[in-house]
């Protein structure tokens, strides 16, 4: 029995990322520590084992540690989405039935890569995946595999997939999927530099990488966009931006786990091929923001309130 209906699914939702500690091995210790971490600072939902979750890098069996150690440290108080794509529908049936097994709230997955499949094939992948669980599935439309508003609005044909992680910029088709597929399919809206466009277009939550970094902005935005004050979630998204830009500069996957290490979370390091700072890179890196936050004038951004 899951904790939370799809439709109480919204607001700012993590991209949670997966901490591994220096062998390169998935830290469980440690993402207990980012779980509660990101628990007190407000977010609204949690999206484990997705690309910010590394969860490509991982073995089935550890995406499932994952998902049963974040699911037991939430006990129910947040909802869960657990990412289960991988290329074979094999493998992502085994991973929806165990999300399903240990409660998590929703599953979701990108279209299997690699290969150019067919659409009817990815159908077939989400309508197999769909089936095996009675869990709400979330199809994710993302650059690498991208999908049209087509083959959306085919997918939403499917019995239990009830709502799109939409990461594309084309934000136009996040207004036509609520016009055209209904307003009850949900729309999460996945880029991160266009939060407050993906909300006035209609999406119901925004999923992202830099919440696990700087969750307080996204809130602030989140709620200045619920109340129609368009010029503070302005504002906010370009506090936001100036970080999330300087960053993708920076090496971004081992930069935002530094982020969260210098506000006490420590989110370990990034599995190989990734690269991970030394303490010179890191100090490095630390100067930089320093002279982002006093250039820009930034302000009301934990971690760089903390430098």
């Amino acid at each position: 029995m899951t904790a939370f209906k799809i439709s109480e699914i919204d607001g700012v939702i993590a991209a949670q990322v997966t901490p591994f500690d220096e062998d390169g091995k998935v830290d469980l210790g440690r993402t207990r520590t980012i779980t509660r971490f990101l628990m007190e600072r407000g977010l609204q939902g949690l999206y484990l084992t997705g690309s910010t979750g590394e969860g490509f890098m991982m073995s089935p069996d550890e995406r499932k540690a994952v998902v049963e150690t974040v699911v037991e440290e939430v006990n129910g108080a947040l909802p869960i989405i657990v990412h289960v794509g991988a290329i074979s529908t094999f493998h992502s049936v085994d991973l929806a039935k165990h999300a399903a097994s240990v409660g998590a709230d929703a599953i979701s997955s990108v279209p299997p890569i690699y290969w150019s499949f067919s659409p009817d094939q990815v159908y077939g992948y989400y309508a197999d995946i769909t089936v095996s669980t009675d869990l709400p599935m979330i199809a994710y439309n993302v650059p690498l595999a991208a999908m049209g508003f087509d083959l959306i609005a085919r997918l939403a044909t499917i019995e239990g997939v009830e709502g799109v992680k939409y990461t594309a910029t084309t934000h136009a088709d996040i207004l036509r999927i609520k016009e055209e597929i209904g307003a009850d399919f949900r729309v999460y809206s996945g880029a991160d530099e266009m939060a407050m466009s993906g909300l006035a277009f209609g999406a119901d939550g925004i999923i992202g990488s830099f919440y696990n970094v700087m969750p307080e902005v996204f809130l602030k935005l989140y709620a200045a966009m619920k109340s129609g004050d368009l010029a503070e979630a302005k504002a906010l998204q370009e506090t936001a931006n100036a970080v999330i830009f300087h960053a993708l500069k920076n090496n971004p996957m081992s930069a935002m786990k530094r982020m969260m290490a210098w506000q006490g979370a420590d989110a370990g390091l990034c599995r190989k091929p990734f690269d991970n700072f030394d303490a010179a890179g890191e100090a490095a890196l630390k100067e930089s923001f320093r002279k982002l936050r006093d250039v820009r004038g930034l302000s009301g951004v934990n971690f760089l309130d903390t430098l």
